[in-house]
């Protein structure tokens, strides 16, 4: 029952802002682990960051160090992807996805796109020179 729908997606300039979100609904554990990733044209799916929620732990993909920021809002229905210092090379469809009722360590998995269950449609983002 899980549904996720991100939305803010746009087109900008090199060195601008934009601010994805990702709105959750139907949940059934408390915990859980959401996740953005991207996706450009002939190339592989990557992880950009994500978000567990014990203890608010955030993780961040190498080359979005830095200058991309994850979070969730206070009523957790909302995750935030803050990006900011966009470059060209960050032009990609971008998807929220989600993974709950796991006892693995988090911290070996969440990088892994196979790992999660539940994904959104995606939202474009082009960044121009």
């Amino acid at each position: 029952q899980v549904q996720l729908v991100e939305s803010g997606g746009a087109s900008v300039q090199a060195g601008g802002s934009l601010r994805l979100s990702c709105a959750a609904s139907g949940f059934t554990y408390n915990t859980y682990v959401m996740a953005w990733f991207r996706q450009a044209p002939g190339k592989e799916r990557e992880v950009v960051a994500a978000f567990y929620t014990e203890g608010g732990t955030t993780y961040y993909g190498d080359s979005v160090k830095g200058r991309f920021t994850i979070s969730q809002d206070a009523a957790k229905s909302t995750v935030y992807l803050q990006m900011n210092s966009l470059r060209p090379e960050d032009s990609a469809m971008y998807f929220c996805a989600a993974r709950q009722g796991f006892s693995s360590v988090v911290a070996r998995w969440w990088d892994r796109e196979s790992e999660y269950v539940d994904w959104g449609q995606g939202t474009q983002v082009t960044v121009s020179s």
